[in-house]
């Protein structure tokens, strides 16, 4: 009984220590990422990218949207990247063999007809049923094929794609109109760059129209507030800080520019993945550090893309437990890179950092849950101890969503009405007062459901754009 009562009280402790050891550890971040984006503004705002805007010797750009089942949100999608502000790019929609009128509601809105393009088959991928064009929207390429998910999807939109670099965003997003500027400038830059990620921010509750989004507002759903909350501290801080070191695993599925060349010499992107979005990161990688070239993997604050996001629990459910599975899936696959030095700080600190803190943490945070309380209740714990420990984490990890909440206004101002920024302010103060709680739980089944949901996606509902409404995805 004494080794019962001593290892609740070494594992209270233990949990206690690494709860309050990782928000310090994202406090840091945050601090880094202040320095980080202050300096890339400061360098926009001295640079002259303006003159990129017209210019004729921009890299072109083709971008690929992979489309299944998004009859809801499409046509907003593709107007909103027939309108950015870029002078030589391609969209090429890859409709993936949807259930839906996705495909009928593009050639119907857009009058395109099937043309015979042929197509060269750099990567493997599912039939190609046709292509579809219309030469009064000469940017426009509608590509028709049999189902094969996402990753098949983009494979094929790489197939079809003319240009050197392209950018891949999902069906349910816009992106604001200089952000393919703001993204392959680095390109132009730095040649040895190979992937960029721009930001991903929510339009739930925004006034969007014609594919433009209008004025920005706090959405109604709780649900989706919190995640604004959850979108900001993740981008705004644990990315900018990687990308300083050059060990960004992840650029969001949602919105990402990549060298054509690169992700071929790669094998492309993962069929049958769930978390192809890191998986082609960590392919990146590997390869470049395996034939020891030089090469940039960034991640900027500046390059919006507006998506919507959850708004019940049930779906918030499906995306976490995702979320959870393709990073367990990819951590897996690419285990040889953990603290292999031959990675530098992609293996050293990216990937281990994603071990204990991103895949297990969940799981440490819940039990701390279970055994802390657990040993204050048997004496095993002073009330001073049990009390300090909760007051330290709540502060430590409110203040990082509150710094993240300021940053963005000290940089973007996306958020103009006073009352939007106090709701904001209370979703980051009642945050980890149940949601936070809810999702870890979330993550933990898809910790449980690894091997059974490698490669089930779950379906999300959409809803369309709706001018001054929220997206309300029950």
């Amino acid at each position: 009984m004494y080794y019962f009562w001593k290892f609740i009280l070494f594992f209270s402790e233990f949990c206690m220590l690494y709860t309050i050891a990782i928000n310090v550890f994202y406090n840091g971040q945050m601090l880094l990422s202040v320095v980080d984006l202050f300096g890339y503004l400061r360098k926009m705002k001295s640079s002259d990218y303006k003159r990129y805007v017209d210019s004729k010797n921009m890299i072109p750009i083709s971008i690929i949207v992979p489309a299944y089942n998004e009859e809801k949100t499409i046509v907003d999608n593709i107007k909103s990247l027939l309108g950015l502000n870029y002078y030589e790019y391609e969209i090429i929609v890859v409709n993936d063999g949807s259930k839906d009128s996705t495909r009928d509601l593009i050639i119907r809105e857009f009058d395109l007809v099937k043309v015979n393009q042929p197509v060269k088959r750099s990567l493997q991928t599912n039939e190609i049923t046709g292509i579809y064009r219309n030469e009064q929207y000469e940017r426009l390429i509608l590509v028709d094929k049999e189902n094969g998910g996402k990753a098949d999807a983009l494979n094929a939109g790489i197939n079809v794609s003319s240009y050197p670099i392209f950018a891949c965003i999902d069906a349910d997003s816009i992106l604001e109109n200089e952000a393919l500027i703001k993204l392959t400038m680095l390109f132009v830059e730095n040649p040895e760059t190979v992937a960029v990620g721009g930001i991903v921010r929510l339009a739930n509750g925004s006034d969007i129209r014609d594919g433009k989004l209008i004025d920005m507002r706090i959405p109604k759903s709780k649900v989706a507030g919190f995640q604004i909350i959850e979108y900001l501290r993740a981008f705004l801080t644990g990315r900018t800080s990687l990308s300083r070191l050059n060990s960004v695993l992840i650029i969001s599925g949602a919105f990402g520019a990549f060298n054509k060349n690169a992700v071929i010499e790669c094998g492309g992107y993962k069929v049958n993945s769930i978390g192809e979005d890191m998986d082609i990161i960590m392919k990146l990688h590997r390869k470049f550090r395996d034939d020891k070239r030089k090469y940039k993997i960034k991640f900027l604050a500046d390059p919006i893309c507006w998506t919507q996001a959850p708004e019940t629990l049930k779906d918030l459910r499906v995306q976490r437990r995702r979320w959870q599975i393709g990073l367990f899936d990819n951590l897996v696959s690419y285990r040889k890179m953990l603290l292999n030095p031959k990675y530098g700080t992609v293996g050293m600190l990216s990937i281990p950092y994603y071990w204990v803190f991103e895949l297990f943490g969940p799981v440490v945070e819940f039990l701390g849950y279970i055994f802390i309380p657990l040993a204050y209740l048997f004496g095993l714990l002073a009330f001073k101890s049990f009390l300090v420990y909760f007051v330290v984490a709540f502060l430590l990890g409110t203040t990082l969503s509150l710094g993240s909440i300021l940053l963005e206004q000290m940089s973007f101002r996306k958020y103009t009405s006073f009352g939007d920024i106090m709701r904001l302010v209370l979703f980051a103060l009642l945050e980890n007062l149940g949601y936070r709680q809810i999702t870890i739980l979330f993550r933990i089944e898809g910790i449980f459901k690894y091997r059974r949901g490698r490669h089930a996606w779950g379906s999300i509902k959409r809803q369309q754009f709706t001018p001054g409404q929220s997206s309300n995805m029950n």
